[in-house]
């Protein structure tokens, strides 16, 4: 089992940043590949970012591509992965949740394969 909590979300301006975070825990640290998706309203839940078990390889959507950028941190024992949005934009408007999973290929962009969810973090950019 893994428990997956995001934060970060906010109310920001077009162009502007943010850094979300997402932290897993219930399982040796460094052992998750993990991964961003989000959902707009009236929408279907899109893959962001996802970044493998060692962060070493990393996979973007070609609508963040070049603005996104996904990391983590396995060092003392934290399973923590960061999302920073840059360049904000309305369209980035969503909620986004962080998800994990110990099994499976190296990298993965289909959110069935991710078994562990957070519960979301609202990102809304005004025009």
């Amino acid at each position: 089992q893994a428990h997956v909590v995001e934060s970060g979300g906010g109310l920001v301006q077009a162009g502007d940043s943010l850094r979300l975070s997402c932290a897993a825990s219930g399982h040796t640290a460094g052992t998750y590949a993990m991964a961003w998706f989000r959902q707009a309203p009236g929408k279907e839940r899109e893959f962001v970012a996802t970044i493998s078990w060692s962060g070493d390889s990393t996979s973007y959507s070609d609508i963040v591509k070049g603005r996104f950028t996904i990391s983590r941190d396995n060092t003392k024992n934290k399973n923590t992965v960061f999302l920073q949005m840059n360049n904000l934009q309305p369209e980035d408007t969503a909620q986004y949740y962080c998800a994990a999973r110990f099994t499976g290929r190296l990298i993965d962009t289909t959110p069935q394969a991710y078994p562990y969810w957070g519960q979301g973090t609202q990102v809304t950019v005004s025009s």
